[in-house]
Formats: structure tokens, sequence, C-alpha cells
């Protein structure tokens, strides 16, 4: 078995069609075709069966695919050694990145980059529902993540995890709210407000309905958005209440108080994601280890 076959299997198993991998590795569809054929007929057990228009992989396939995630691991902690011995970390490095924690973090760590000239971060902008991030890591180098306290097993798989810190989650009320006095609030109080948020299934609405949960009742949303400071912007209007994370929030901007909530503990988790070998590499290892030295702040 060829090492690049092996490789191109490995992209297949997390990118999920040959299209995607061809477009990932700069080869056509039928050159990745023909090179993983020529692995089922090396590996003497069918790799891939039709299904639909594509492939899957088969049971023997995903064995193989998951062992070679150690065999490129080793490889990019060869590149790193290297890279080590060389003095300082090159290349480029993709990392996703969502909007509250890119404004909260980017600054503070492109100034710990500037260190190392040789590495030449990208920067690519998604926020999506909580389980689609793992699927990010087919597509950077490294994926910056939220979660409530619900993981997602197994979509991460065999992803590398680093965690960087817990961020508190208060409920946003306008400064002249009755309740804007109180400091701490129970999810009864406030579960029967105007809610605002963010789409279903990103983590701050599995965290309201945690909250709906301990109140015996749901909440009702009337607006959804993805931005955090159109959201607290609204808040400050009048226009009802929402969760929002203590750290990414400046209430006196918005005209809002953050109230704790009593009975049940709302935070959120930020961490990154990567395949293995990404997170081995000596680049993109520089770039982590920066991100968790300007994350230390926060507390783990």
């Amino acid at each position: 078995m060829e090492l690049h076959q092996l490789l191109l299997l490995r992209e297949l198993a997390d990118r999920g069609s040959i299209t995607a991998v061809a477009e990932a590795s700069g080869r056509t569809p039928s050159a990745v075709s023909q090179q993983l054929r020529a692995l089922q007929r090396d590996a003497g057990r069918p790799l891939l069966v039709r299904q639909g228009r594509g492939v899957a992989l088969t049971a023997a396939g995903r064995a193989l695919a998951g062992a070679t995630v150690g065999l490129a691991t080793a490889i990019a902690e060869v590149d790193s050694s290297w890279q080590a011995w060389l003095g300082e970390p090159t290349g480029p490095v993709v990392l996703s990145v969502f909007p509250s924690v890119a404004e909260l973090l980017l600054p503070g760590l492109l100034r710990r980059l500037r260190e190392f000239p040789g590495i030449d971060l990208e920067l690519v902008d998604n926020d999506v529902a909580q389980p689609e991030f793992p699927g990010l890591a087919a597509h950077a180098d490294l994926v910056l993540a939220h979660r409530g306290e619900v993981v997602d097993a197994r979509r991460r798989g065999s992803l590398f995890v680093q965690p960087l810190f817990a961020e508190p989650v208060d409920v946003a009320v306008p400064a002249s709210h009755p309740l804007a006095g109180r400091g701490r609030v129970a999810a009864a109080e406030v579960v029967d407000a105007d809610w605002l948020g963010v789409p279903a299934g990103y983590p701050l609405d599995r965290l309201l309905e945690a909250l709906a949960l301990v109140a015996g009742r749901p909440a009702r949303v009337r607006w959804r958005s993805t931005d955090f400071g159109t959201l607290a912007a609204l808040v400050g209007s009048g226009a009802g209440v929402c969760l929002l994370p203590r750290y990414c929030t400046d209430p006196a901007r918005h005209d809002l108080v953050l109230l704790e909530v009593s009975d049940i503990t709302l935070r959120r988790r930020v961490e990154v994601l990567a395949r293995p070998e990404n997170a081995a590499r000596g680049a993109t290892a520089a770039v982590l280890r920066a991100l968790v030295a300007e994350t230390g702040r926060f507390g783990g």
C-alpha cells in the first residue's frame, strides 16, 4: 500500500466525496478514483461501495482510514521536529473562527504571532450550529468552536481537542428592566419574557432550552440572529431579553445589564478542534500554543 493512497483514503473519510478529495489534493476526480482503486487491490478487501452518485467507505475502508490517522500524525511530528531543529516554525495555517470569540481573542493572538514571521495565518469566518463544528476540521487546520455542556462525541470521531476556557452566559435585560438591579435571577423569573436568540441548534440556543427546562415551560423566541452585537443592541432598545456570553459583552455600550441565573449553571465551553496530524505540525502547534497562552487569563 502506497503512502499517498492511504492519505487519500483518509481524506475521503473526512471529506465524504471523491470530488471534495480531488479539490483538496489538487488532483482530478478520475485520478483520485484510480489511486483508491489501486489501494483497494493492494488491501485485498473492498474499501469503497457505491452509494447513489458517490461512494462510501466499507467497514474495512473505515478501519484502514482510521489506522492512517496515526501515520499522518507521525509524518506531521517529523515535520514539527525538523522545524524545531531549524529554530522557527514556518508554513501556512488556516484558522476557522466565529465572530464573538474572534473579536475577543484575535488581536492578542496576532500580537503573539509576530515572533513567528514564517507562519502565514489565514482566517476563515465560520459560525455554525454546534454539531457542525467538527466537520470544519476537514477544511481548516484549527477550528475555534464553542458548545454547551453536552459533547457531540460521535461527530468528533478522532479529532484532537484542546479546551481553552469556559465562559459564563448570562441573561441580558435592558438597564430599565424591573429585574436589572437584582444581579441574580431564577429561570422561572425570566422564561416568560420576549426572548431574542440565536438560530436553533447553536450553543446558546441549547442553553436557553436548558433554562426553559429548569423553569418548567418553554421560552418564546421572537427574533433570532447569529450576531451578538445585534442582539445586545436590541436588548438595550427594549425589544426583549436574551442570553449573552459574559466576556464578549459590554453592557455599558448597549445600555443593558447582565444577570446570572441562580438555579442552573449556564456557560459555553470554547475549544480548538483539529485533525491530529494538523495539530502536530510545527506551524499549527505554534498557533495552538499562542491561543492557549492568550486564553490563560480566563482561567480555563
